[in-house]
Formats: structure tokens, sequence, C-alpha cells
């Protein structure tokens, strides 16, 4: 019984709901459900911030030091051919789109959750820079 009162409950806020957004426009519904505040993390700069165009050695040492100088979990290591070279045979273009989706351990855009896919470029053309 409990449960029938429920959905009857759940029906009627669904309807209910319904009816009063049915006459509006579609300015009124985006105002109505806009966020009330914001978010901010201190420290962050937002892409729009940006002082233009990062070299990938700037990118690197941001988000990709951290696995790439040492291997961590199977990443190749900065500038090693014999870390590079198995993975390079494939083309640069896969290696460039691995790095963008992810691949193994490594999740999608590395650990870089401002970069575009230009910068996650430039930051392997750095990493086999001399190669």
């Amino acid at each position: 019984m409990k449960f029938k009162s429920f959905l009857t409950l759940c029906l009627g806020v669904v309807l209910s709901f319904t009816a009063q957004t049915k006459d509006m426009t579609e300015d009124e519904i985006k105002a109505r459900i806009k966020p009330i505040g914001q978010v901010h993390v201190a420290g962050a700069v937002a892409a729009s911030d940006s002082a233009g165009p990062r070299s990938g050695a700037e990118i690197y040492n941001k988000a990709c030091v951290a696995c790439h100088s040492v291997g961590v979990l199977g990443a190749p290591k900065f500038q090693d051919s014999g870390d590079w070279s198995p993975r390079l045979e494939k083309g640069f273009d896969v290696v460039w789109k691995n790095a963008i989706n992810g691949v193994g351990a490594m999740p999608p855009m590395g650990t870089c959750g401002d970069c575009s896919d230009d910068d996650i470029k430039a930051a392997i053309e750095h990493m086999i820079e001399g190669i």
C-alpha cells in the first residue's frame, strides 16, 4: 500500500510540474533552472583567462611530469626512445589520440583538465623531442 501511495504522489508532482512549465517560454525555463551560485576553486584559472598558447614544456611540467618522469604504471618516460619508439611506430596521430581519449592507466587528457587537443600535442612533442 505504501508503494502505491508513493507512486501516486510522484505522478502528481510530475503532472503538476508539467502543467506549470507547459505555458513557459524557453527563456523563462532557462531563468527558472539557472544555477543560484558558482563554484570558485582558489588558484584555478578559467580557460578564457589564458594568456595565450602554452608551450609543451609548460604543459609537461604542470600536468605530465608526475607520471612521465618516472614511468608510473608503464607511462613512457620523458625523452626515452626505448619507451616511446614502440608507440611511435603506430604513428604520432595514434599516440596523440590515445593521449586525448585515454589509454591504459592514463585518463583522457592525462591530468590536464584545461588542455586543448593542441596543448596535448605540444606536450607529446616536448616529451619525444630529440628521440
